[in-house]
């Protein structure tokens, strides 16, 4: 027990000096009695901030979700070293935007059968509130992977997404990865198998049983306003050319079936207003203004990263904010509010 305290009390106090060594400047650092002023100067500041903050009781109406997938401590560290040393500093004492919020928490992170989770029970949890198998998505415990013949109504979780639309508000997912990806997918799909994006990837006795993620989400979830990120050749079918890499690459889909078309169809039915892009150019005319529902699909799986985006001085596609900026702008015009996972 008195190695947890220990820990306990190393924690706390790492959390209040965090935001006073930022002020640590270089000529401070050549001076230590300086130096030693300054921090504890600093830390008064800090605890006295902490202690006059008062908490915001208010019921929030827009909510908007930001899960970094994979960004635990040490991928946090890292970046936050990377920013401060692009900035001229050593980088230990720079702050990331989070941060400085007035409230940060750890999350414990695990699968019902696994210590060490993937995205897809992770995603489950966070979501919809429930812990999950490593691999599936949008269900609860008692379905295993792959395993079709597991899946039920009962055993179906819903996420966040859902519950934002039945209370009237308008709903997005934007990400760099395939849209039907396990992190996104599970803000609305109910599979076993997370890999299952498209129908040719529906493997021994769920083929023609299990739903592919792709089809889940044109069928069963059109009335979310907002889709943007990859994945492009999970809604088209293996006679169809990509439209930006031509013949030789083709949708992966074998049941002929158009999954943008058909979307267009669908939210059409709910507003005349909708929209499917498939790169940059398409997206900036996009009027967020009159758009009610937009779906964006950039590249045939994961979108570029951002290193190599920026290199570009003409990218074929957006980047994480510009389509989080037209998201909101498209999602704020509810009136009782919006949820955006990102």
């Amino acid at each position: 027990m008195r190695r947890i305290g220990n820990v306990v009390t190393w924690l706390s106090i790492a959390i209040i000096t965090l935001a006073p060594y930022q002020c640590l400047s270089a000529s401070i650092r050549g001076d230590p009695e300086s130096w030693k002023s300054k921090w504890f100067e600093d830390a008064q500041n800090t605890l006295k901030l902490r202690v006059s903050a008062v908490d915001n009781k208010n019921v929030a109406k827009n909510v908007i979700l930001f899960l970094g997938d994979g960004m635990g401590i040490s991928t946090v560290t890292a970046g936050r070293i990377y920013l401060g040393q692009r900035s001229g500093s050593t980088g230990e004492e720079t702050l990331l935007s989070f941060d400085k919020f007035p409230h940060v928490a750890l999350v414990k992170t695990y699968n019902v059968d696994r210590q060490v989770p993937d995205s897809a029970g992770t995603g489950t949890a966070y979501l919809c509130g429930v812990k999950a198998n490593l691999g599936t998505l949008g269900v609860d415990q008692n379905v295993r992977r792959k395993i079709c013949g597991d899946m039920t109504e009962g055993r179906k979780v819903q996420s966040i997404i859902r519950w934002s639309i039945a209370e009237g508000k308008r709903t997005g997912i934007v990400t760099t990865s395939s849209i039907t990806d396990a992190t996104p997918g599970a803000g609305y799909a109910h599979t076993p198998e997370r890999k299952w994006q498209a129908d040719s990837q529906v493997s021994g006795e769920a083929k023609g049983r299990c739903q592919d993620i792709a089809k889940q989400l044109v069928v069963n979830n059109s009335d979310i306003n907002v889709l943007l990120g990859g994945g492009r050749q999970n809604f088209l079918p293996t006679d169809v050319n990509d439209p930006e890499y031509g013949s030789g690459f083709m949708g992966i889909r074998t049941d002929g079936v158009d999954l943008t078309q058909l979307w267009l169809e669908k939210t059409r039915k709910l507003s005349p207003s909708s929209a499917y892009v498939w790169n940059k150019n398409q997206f900036d005319q996009i009027n967020a203004d009159s758009t009610d529902y937009l779906l964006g699909l950039f590249e045939p799986n994961t979108m570029k990263y951002s290193l190599a985006r920026n290199k570009d001085p003409n990218p074929d596609e957006p980047s994480l904010a510009e389509m989080t900026e037209k998201a909101i702008r498209i999602l704020r015009r509810e009136p009782k509010g919006y949820f955006l996972l990102r």
